[in-house]
């Protein structure tokens, strides 16, 4: 092996994942986060973003890198990848990314070993790190895991790497067996494990770790923040199979945070995610995500989280168990479908559901079909149990129930394959509106099953199920303009479809258990998870960890400064998401000077873009309020009455304000004309002698006289 192998291959893969860096700071960013993002790393970012600095970074760790390359198979593997390209094959696999030009680089990474990547330079010698904020982070020595005592839960042997290069892999996970970190303690929080812990959730303890390290060097907040070792870390973690590191680089490249901007790369990224959702969701369809607001639910009295309360699900099983139908329905689909604060619980949805059936009811048949055809924890799937239930609910109209049966004759399940039958049960189930139905006839469609392919009606049916809110039709749709199939291709559209289905993921469960340990006051938690599901891409969760920022309510950060600067990102971060609040309170801060400097004209810039593109009323109310006294702008009192004006037409809790703000500007308009008027001709006019002549007490008495002598008739007597 040539002597400088590792420095050329480890620089080869810095420059194709870090170049872009140079370009951003060279150009100027389409998103309205960027200056935000350049001020954040000013601020929060203790050292040199530029790549340079990151390949020196990882050449000081050649020592601990392993890293055996035979250069024949390097050869005849670029080789094997241009005859793919050549023959067409378009199959999405890991090294088919942008960011890996050829398999020799996933076998590059799958040689890498070492022990603790992340700690810097300057820990003390007893494996104590302290961060620049005073939190305390400790780190043992690592143990050996032994990778078959490990849960399918931790592994990834059903990844596209293990099974295409499964020698490659079965190294990997020898050669990370011993990459974990026992625990981080930080000062405030309530959990020792609070950080780690919480990263490390899904497939290898390699690539999830990778991901963790990400996280801690974007957030900063165990160690001086670097976007680019981040980048570093997330590809790595990426390449490994992990799904959250993928989704991360989905929205980076997607939003163009420290990357250029590129759909492309986001697709292949949110394509990887939106697969694995996809191939999870049961008939259920999964938990509903729930995204609430923490601003909304502070300054809106109506505003609805769709949270039930104890009360009232105690007040439904009450109902139930005396024998109310419609509430062992309602129950058994809470239970069944999960969400609205209330968890999957399979046990109760059968209990529920096998007292509204032997009541007759034919929803709660077809759902107890759809239990015993997919099976569960509770029950095993049994095809004829589901094919009674789905045949009784269809006999009765119920469309569950003709689109279970119809699923049934479709797939053979328990039954002969009829796919003449499923088209006509689909059909009947579908023109009831039944989302599951409008799905399968877009599947039909698509797949020419039974029908003649046509793939006009395929997006017909998809959309129309993707009005519901279905996973797959929103995946099918993002497949479907991904490739221009049935239509012009459209890599913006695929990837805002893709981004849709990654959110539905199960982590997304995550945005609820966030919102309770806020509601439970444990504030530093509930702000780690946020901003985990913040790197996500989860536009909720971007708002919600800004509005901890700006409520000052953590105790991570000394310096007021520092805490003001990441709110302006992650609230500039929100806004490039269409979230219009964030956008009013991206002026706010440039109007004020909270984080940055006072820039009126930016702040105009950001209210004037609520306004128009998102109708806000407070960002009309603001903009009006700008153009009133001239703050950069020029001044102009008829363009204020306007904004003033469009905010109380657009919402009602504007028009008290409104009607305080025109009344001042009408007495300020008064004075301004008063002032530029010639006021001495006012004063000629109040001098009657001059105006009226001598005589004008005569005459102003005869008046008084006049209007005396009409009240007197007006108010005389009336004949009866």
């Amino acid at each position: 092996m040539p002597k400088h192998i590792t420095e050329i291959l480890i620089l080869l893969y810095i420059l194709l994942t870090l170049g872009t860096l140079a370009e951003k700071k060279e150009g100027k960013a389409d998103n309205s986060n960027t200056n935000d993002d350049e001020q954040y790393s000013k601020v929060v970012e203790k050292d040199d973003e530029d790549p340079l600095t990151v390949l020196n970074y990882f050449i000081s760790k050649k020592d601990e890198l392993k890293i055996n390359i035979d250069d024949n198979t390097v050869e005849e593997d670029v080789k094997d990848k241009e005859k793919e390209k050549k023959d067409g094959d378009k199959s999405l696999n890991l090294d088919m990314l942008s960011l890996t030009p050829d398999n020799w680089m996933v076998k590059l990474i799958s040689q890498i070993q070492e022990s603790d990547f992340d700690v810097e330079s300057d820990a003390t010698a007893n494996g104590e790190a302290k961060d620049s904020t005073g939190a305390d982070m400790l780190w043992s020595d690592p143990e050996p895991v032994n990778w078959e005592e490990l849960t399918p839960e931790q592994r990834q042997d059903d990844s596209d790497i293990s099974k295409e290069t499964p020698e490659i892999w079965d190294s990997f996970k020898n050669a990370n067996s011993n990459l974990t970190c026992k625990g981080a303690l930080y000062t405030g929080f309530e959990s020792l494990t609070s950080l780690v812990t919480l990263t490390l959730t899904s497939d290898t303890v390699a690539s999830e770790l990778l991901h963790a390290l990400g996280f801690i060097h974007a957030s900063g907040i165990s160690v001086n923040a670097s976007q680019a070792k981040a980048l570093v870390h997330y590809t790595f973690g990426a390449l490994g199979g992990n799904t959250w590191a993928q989704m991360i680089l989905g929205y980076r490249y997607w939003s163009g945070i420290t990357v250029a901007n590129s759909c492309e790369k986001a697709l292949d990224f949110y394509r990887l995610v939106a697969k694995k959702v996809a191939s999870e969701v049961s008939l259920s369809g999964g938990p509903m995500v729930q995204r609430i607001r923490l601003l909304e639910e502070l300054e809106n009295a109506g505003y609805s989280s769709g949270i039930l309360d104890n009360d009232l699900i105690e007040y439904y099983q009450l109902m139930a168990e005396k024998g109310d139908v419609q509430a062992q329905v309602g129950l058994g689909q809470l239970h069944y479908q999960g969400g609205r604060g209330v968890a999957q619980d399979p046990q109760r949805a059968l209990h529920y559901f096998l007292q509204a059936a032997d009541a007759g009811n034919p929803i709660a048949m077809a759902f107890l079909g759809k239990i015993y055809f997919e099976g569960n924890d509770v029950v095993k799937a049994d095809n004829e149990t589901a094919y009674k239930y789905f045949k009784k609910a269809a006999d009765m109209g119920n469309p569950v129930g003709q689109s279970g049966l119809g699923l049934m004759h479709l797939q053979g399940r328990g039954v002969e394959k009829d796919y003449s039958k499923a088209l006509k049960l689909f059909s009947q189930a579908a023109d009831q509106g039944w989302v599951d139905a409008q799905l399968q006839l877009g599947i039909m469609y698509f797949s020419g099953l039974g029908v003649r392919r046509d793939y006009k009606l395929a997006n017909k049916f998809f959309s129309l199920a993707s009005q519901s809110g279905h996973v797959l039709a929103f995946y099918n749709l993002a497949q479907m303009h991904a490739t221009g199939t049935g239509m012009m291709r459209s890599c913006t559209t695929a990837v805002d479809l893709y981004k849709n289905v990654a959110e539905r993921g199960s982590w997304g469960e995550k945005l609820m258990e966030a919102h309770t340990m806020y509601r439970e006051g444990r504030f530093n938690d509930a702000f780690l998870t946020y901003s985990l599901l913040a790197e996500l891409g989860y536009e909720v969760a971007q708002s919600n960890a800004a509005f901890m920022l700006d409520r000052g309510e953590l105790t991570l950060w000394s310096s007021e400064e520092e805490v003001l600067v990441r709110a302006l990102v992650q609230w500039g971060r929100a806004a490039a998401q269409g979230y219009s609040a964030a956008q009013v309170k991206l002026g706010d801060y440039h109007y004020y000077g909270l984080g940055t400097s006072v820039d009126y004209e930016a702040a105009a810039m950001h209210y004037r873009h609520a306004s128009e593109q998102q109708h806000n009323a407070q960002a009309m109310f603001n903009l009006g309020y700008m153009h009133e006294q001239g703050l950069g702008m020029q001044q102009d009192i008829h363009l204020a009455k306007r904004c003033y004006d469009m905010a109380a037409e657009t919402s009602a809790d504007a028009k008290v304000p409104v009607a305080l703000a025109l009344l001042k500007l009408s007495l300020f308009f008064s004075l301004k004309y008063f002032q530029e008027s010639r006021w001495q001709e006012w004063l000629v006019l109040l001098n009657l002698d001059q105006s009226l002549g001598p005589n004008w007490d005569f005459y102003l008495v005869t008046v008084l006289v006049g209007l005396l002598a009409i009240i007197v008739y007006l108010r005389r007597p009336q004949p009866h």
